[in-house]
């Protein structure tokens, strides 16, 4: 298939699917209806182009062959995860016999246990592209004990759903990260925003189940018994407490709730592009702009492009988060590990400087909420492409490939080609 390249250098344009074009000084817009009749009226932004990071990627490899030399795991975050781990079970276990309603017990849930927990929700993050160990049984087993301090298991089935993700970006019916049209039009305001962000974990958790479902493994039975094993012991080793395992599941919730920390899972790809009053600036952008102050800022060559669908964050809580702020970089180059994001953005500071970014988290959730221009319609769909990890998907989908089990519709290359069916496509083809 030939391909019609932009202004930007990471991002190509089917030219089989796109509509034609009647001049090079001209670019159409990539924006297109919505592919399918819904419910509700349908505000996302629906385009034709691929997802960005595999032609950024290839253009970065291209003018910088040494970044490959960064891939690979990294010794360090299995002492990490060991470390917070021993932190919250300490914690639990001091709290066995405090009220799950006394101010030391919240404070602590809310402070220490989710700002922990959302550490450990990002080690299986890490985990889940193998970069702690090069055996995958041992990633696998150890994204299982840093699940311990969850409370629920949650490990096994996030790793296929994730590298879908990655595979699928905005793909409908596969790229579970998606809100759904009726959760958009139904959260579309500042109640109904607060209420996603107070309550957002939920979503992530529920939602996939609406979408599709990847086969049950050993590694999801091991999981469960190992998660369901410790609940118990731990239970026994308090003297019958619940307050251990409720002060676990409760940092679990605010992990993933108004929490600064939580502001990630918004962050990551809700565009921000029609926020009052800025707040996005690229890295350039920030740097010219007190020599650019009083003159009329030349067109940028981002500026035709559809809105971004990934934004990085370079700011302090990559510290407690596994740097998951530089998600731009993580996109690009998934098997490089948390260790080395920085050196890859410092190694191809030209491709990363003028994309628009983060900076607060905070700032993204009060942004989110309270400014009507940002919400859930703010994000990028496709009807086509990518793949689906570990296989899944529906029988209904592999025979007719129209929707996923929500109304999202899944096409017949995204079950993967004849003959793929069993395991969908490579891992290795977001490996460096």
């Amino acid at each position: 298939m030939s391909a019609i390249e932009t202004a930007s250098p990471h991002l190509r344009v089917s030219a089989k699917t796109s509509p034609s074009t009647t001049s090079a000084s001209q670019p159409t817009s990539t924006r297109i209806p919505p592919p399918q009749a819904s419910a509700v009226d349908d505000h996302f932004f629906w385009t034709y182009t691929e997802e960005p990071h595999r032609s950024r990627r290839q253009a970065i490899i291209k003018a910088h062959p040494e970044v490959t030399k960064l891939c690979g795991p990294e010794p360090l975050t299995k002492y990490v995860v060991l470390a917070v781990v021993s932190t919250q079970l300490t914690c639990a276990y001091l709290l066995r016999n405090t009220s799950i309603l006394d101010w030391r017990f919240l404070a602590t849930a809310y402070l220490i246990g989710a700002t922990a927990n959302q550490n450990l929700f990002l080690a299986i993050h890490e985990i889940s592209h193998n970069l702690a160990f090069r055996s995958a049984l041992a990633n696998r087993l150890l994204a299982i004990f840093a699940n311990l301090p969850i409370g629920l298991p949650y490990s096994a089935a996030f790793r296929p759903y994730h590298l879908t993700h990655h595979k699928s970006l905005g793909v409908t019916g596969l790229d579970t990260d998606l809100p759904t049209a009726l959760e958009a039009f139904f959260l579309n305001s500042v109640l109904g925003k607060t209420f996603f962000c107070t309550f957002q974990i939920l979503f992530y958790a529920v939602r996939p189940m609406f979408i599709y479902s990847p086969p049950f493994t050993s590694i999801h039975l091991l999981n469960l018994a190992v998660q369901l094993s410790f609940d118990y012991v731990l239970t026994q080793v308090s003297g019958g407490s619940l307050q251990p395992l409720l002060y676990l599941v409760a940092s679990s919730f605010l992990a993933g709730s108004l929490h600064p920390c939580a502001g990630h899972f918004i962050a990551e790809h809700y565009f921000f592009s029609k926020a009052q009053g800025g707040g996005t600036e690229s890295l350039s952008e920030l740097k010219t702009a007190s020599a650019a102050a009083g003159k009329c800022a030349p067109e940028h060559p981002l500026d035709s492009l559809p809105p971004p669908e990934t934004y990085s964050y370079y700011g302090p809580l990559n510290i407690l988060t596994y740097n998951v702020g530089l998600h731009n970089e993580h996109h690009d180059f998934p098997a490089i590990p948390w260790t080395r994001l920085y050196a890859l953005h410092e190694m191809a500071r030209e491709f990363y400087e003028p994309l628009p970014c983060h900076r607060s988290w905070v700032w993204v959730i009060w942004t989110f909420i309270l400014d009507k221009n940002v919400g859930p319609w703010c994000r990028v769909k496709r009807a086509q492409g990518g793949r689906v990890v570990g296989g899944g998907g529906g029988n209904s989908t592999k025979k007719n490939g129209t929707d996923g089990r929500g109304g999202e519709g899944i096409s017949a290359a995204s079950a993967g080609p004849a003959g793929e069916e069993g395991d969908g496509w490579k891992e290795s083809e977001i490996q460096c």
